[in-house]
């Protein structure tokens, strides 16, 4: 009986933008302000889960905080969302669609609902420069494997403390 390889399948079901905020505190009064230098700062995080057989949900969330000083000028919060149908693939090459390549095809979608909320916040459209998540993919495999790597070293010292 010979295997039949099934077919690999990406697809893209449905873009979401699954939670959203925007922060001004000090609105209006730091639009009085003449010497505003905002210092903007970027949190990223990005997750997956199976909704049924061969679809998932994978989410990335993006914060952006930019501050004159001390002072908070706008807070952006999102969460993007999208389901992909992901099939015929082994679980390596899932896993870097899953960690990769999908929150590639998510970005610019929050990336554009970030400018526009930005914008229509009353302060100069912020364009994200573009993220390299094959790169922070392939950061997270390194970290996971040096990380397993201490806990085997861990355990292997702890077994050769005990009583022979």
């Amino acid at each position: 009986m010979s295997e039949q390889t099934q077919a690999q399948q990406f697809q893209v079901v449905r873009v979401y933008t699954k939670d959203v905020s925007f922060e001004s505190p000090k609105a209006p009064n730091i639009f009085l302000e003449t010497d505003i230098k905002p210092q903007v700062s970027l949190q990223l995080n990005n997750g997956a889960n199976k909704l049924a057989d061969n679809i998932f949900e994978v989410t990335l969330q993006l914060t952006v905080t930019a501050k004159n000083g001390e002072d908070n000028l706008y807070l952006v919060e999102i969460t993007q969302g999208g389901v992909f149908r992901i099939e015929g693939f082994d679980d390596n090459a899932r896993s870097m669609l899953l960690g990769a390549y999908c929150p590639s095809t998510l970005f610019p979608f929050a990336r554009q609902t970030i400018a526009d909320m930005v914008m229509n916040g009353g302060f100069p459209q912020l364009l994200l420069e573009p993220i390299n998540f094959d790169a922070l993919y392939q950061q997270h495999l390194r970290e996971a494997a040096a990380k397993q790597q201490a806990q085997q070293a861990a355990q292997s010292e702890q077994g050769e403390g005990g009583v022979h």
